[in-house]
């Protein structure tokens, strides 16, 4: 068996057009995510869903039990295919993802999802502190503008940010064409 796990992070309801929290891009980034699932899949990778609920009182989005919280159906998990519940930012914290992936001997993981400011940047970076090498398929996560003393930084440039330091320190950052195009990666 492979030794890269590849990780679809938060592509819940609720980041779609008619969901509470949609993001920009989300569709696009999808397509793009359910490629290279396909190609994971038919490589043999581990593949690991994980997926956000919050535990506060009234959540902005992700509320537990709710349609919004569920995967979307254009990646829906195989039978096989673990999946991992998380509460916070980082896909590690208080959840079984490191065990699963130590238990397969896996070296190297790929990520992608969403929010590219939040839980992508949060899992990747924690993957690098495993020591995992990791990977981010840029085009393959998706975020939303965001607001800062009272200038609003558009989604892409939001992304672009969060892409450019995993990048710099952190993770190989590459398009899903890359991706498509290494068997091995």
């Amino acid at each position: 068996m492979s030794q890269h796990a590849f990780i679809l992070v938060d592509l819940q309801n609720d980041y779609f057009p008619n969901g509470r929290w949609p993001l920009a891009g989300i569709n696009e980034a999808t397509a793009n995510a359910r490629s290279a699932l396909q190609q994971a899949r038919q490589r043999g990778d581990l593949v690991i869903h994980v997926r956000h609920e919050f535990l506060q009182e009234n959540p902005p989005f992700f509320s537990p039990n709710t349609e919004g919280a569920q995967i979307h159906e254009s990646l829906q998990p195989l039978a096989n295919e673990t999946v991992v519940l998380k509460h916070y930012p980082n896909a590690f914290r208080e959840t079984a993802l490191k065990a699963v992936l130590d238990e397969h001997n896996i070296q190297a993981v790929t990520i992608v999802g969403a929010m590219s400011h939040m839980c992508i940047d949060a899992t990747a970076r924690a993957a690098a502190d495993f020591e995992y090498q990791t990977t981010v398929i840029a085009d393959a996560c998706a975020t939303r503008d965001l607001e800062f003393n009272g200038h609003t930084v558009a989604a892409a440039d939001v992304h672009a940010a969060y892409m450019s330091a995993l990048a710099f320190g952190y993770a190989q950052v590459i398009n899903t064409q890359q991706f498509l195009a290494d068997e091995a990666a």
